[in-house]
């Protein structure tokens, strides 16, 4: 589109709009881009694109790929604009586009990479058309706004632009079969030992042959439909991955990776299969942009995964570890659970799962809860569970559904009180997982249980410095 009077009036307001929000030492605000798009509705059409854009996408872990992308890049050398400090959403890449042009609009920067929200394509997609765009996978999300994971794989096919490569989940068949006419290429975890050709999801969203509606044979099911499966009807299967996690070496936190070159080691990000994605997805990506097997080696040595979304501190012998779990996303959910569930030792864990804005007006529909696999903090290992929020009752009542024996169930309505509910001792280690926009509350529950922790006798056998 060319550029008219009203793009530039929106452009000029917008950057007016940064500058104030410089002075008054506001950052990270998406308000000059809804500015723009007010002004001029169809600013990102008009507005000069970078010479390569890159594109990261999907229901769960985009956030998480997208900043070791951006600094596995960083770490290279390269200089890009992107929207980290910003929203995924069609205003926080118009703020990051703005605050990265000169006065009349011309990028200062020649590659682009941007976290973008799946629902959002239809307002972003055909203006920025990437020449790259990562999927790291696709489940049902949130009721109120996802709806039903075929919603969101019609919004990206029709959205896709035909010119764009495509790096894609072969393990999800959801994923793995997005715009099957553009270029791609797919990434992959082989069958670990002990994996099954079973579900123990409640969820399990493929059932089917996408091609025929046979019934599909599955290798093995990792979680949810996240899995190798083929038919017999048709011939239809899990497409080949030209990148692939061989193997785990979980002693010397190490990941054995097959890329196009040949193999390579990498670092193991934690003990969480969705990380492990979430890194060979990063890794994939790196490589199709152009970097060596070498250079993505060396910088994914030198990275880790946001604290914003996963960390883990010892106090006297006890760990405390902070974990997003996505309120509203029965998958995320369930996948934090069983990550808590798998964990060594006993476990506390105080649940934080209010949707942040919905929990203001107890308007929240519940009803995902009963897609979420509860089942998994019913483990002998789990031996605290602190339900704090508007909802606490609610949680209280899908873990006894769940068979959580009532003894082990804490539960309150105020959230900033959930710390003082713990049992300080009881468990190795205390899980705190939050929502989305909670990170704060669950920083502050953090410091709170790290300060009854360090009052606490420290755990049999290990031996502390005051």
């Amino acid at each position: 589109m060319k550029r008219n009077l009203r793009f530039y009036f929106a452009l000029f307001f917008a950057k007016g709009t940064a500058l104030v929000l410089k002075l008054i030492g506001r950052k990270g605000t998406s308000m000059p881009g809804s500015w723009a798009i007010i002004l001029c509705p169809d600013f990102l059409g008009r507005m000069p694109r970078p010479k390569r854009v890159i594109g990261i996408t999907g229901t769960n872990g985009k956030t998480t790929v997208a900043n070791l992308v951006e600094d596995a890049l960083a770490h290279c050398g390269y200089d890009f604009v992107c929207n980290r400090s910003g929203t995924n959403v069609a205003t926080g890449v118009a703020s990051s586009l703005i605050a990265n042009s000169t006065f009349f609009g011309k990028p200062k920067k020649d590659l682009a990479v941007f976290e973008l929200d799946e629902r959002s394509s239809p307002r972003i997609l055909p203006y920025l058309k990437p020449d790259l765009i990562l999927c790291t996978n696709i489940f049902r999300d949130s009721y109120k706004r996802n709806a039903h994971m075929e919603f969101i794989v019609d919004i990206l096919n029709q959205y896709i632009p035909d010119s764009t490569r495509l790096v894609l989940n072969a393990d999800d068949l959801v994923c793995a079969g997005l715009k099957p006419q553009n270029q791609r290429v797919y990434f992959s975890i082989d069958k670990q030992p002990g994996e099954l050709a079973e579900c123990h999801n409640i969820v399990r969203d493929i059932t089917t042959c996408p091609q025929c509606g046979a019934k599909l044979q599955w290798d093995f099911v990792r979680y949810h439909h996240i899995g190798r499966a083929s038919c017999p009807r048709c011939g239809f299967s899990s497409p080949q991955a030209q990148y692939r996690v061989l193997s785990f070496d979980p002693a010397n936190s190490r990941m054995r990776v097959l890329l196009p070159d040949g193999e390579r080691e990498f670092p193991l990000p934690n003990q969480s299969t969705i990380n492990v994605y979430n890194t060979l997805s990063a890794i994939a990506m790196l490589c199709e942009f152009g970097l060596s097997g070498e250079q993505v080696a060396r910088a994914m040595d030198q990275l880790s995964i946001s604290q914003t979304r996963y960390s883990e501190e010892e106090i006297k012998g006890r760990k405390v570890i902070l974990h997003l779990a996505k309120g509203q996303n029965p998958i995320a959910c369930s996948r934090a659970f069983e990550n808590v569930r798998d964990y060594p030792g006993t476990k506390a864990v105080i649940l934080f799962l209010d949707d942040y804005f919905d929990a203001a007006h107890s308007v929240e529909n519940t009803a995902w809860y009963y897609d979420t696999d509860f089942e998994f903090l019913n483990d002998p290992s789990v031996v605290q569970i602190v339900a704090a929020g508007a909802r606490h009752w609610d949680v209280y009542l899908r873990l006894l559904l769940a068979g959580v024996p009532e003894e082990k169930i804490d539960h309150l309505p105020q959230v900033e009180e959930a710390a003082s509910a713990l049992k300080p001792g009881l468990a190795d280690s205390t899980f705190i997982l939050y929502d989305v926009y909670t990170i704060g509350l669950a920083e502050r529950t953090r410091d709170r249980v790290k300060e009854r922790l360090a009052q606490a006798p420290a755990k049999e056998g290990e031996a502390h410095e005051d």
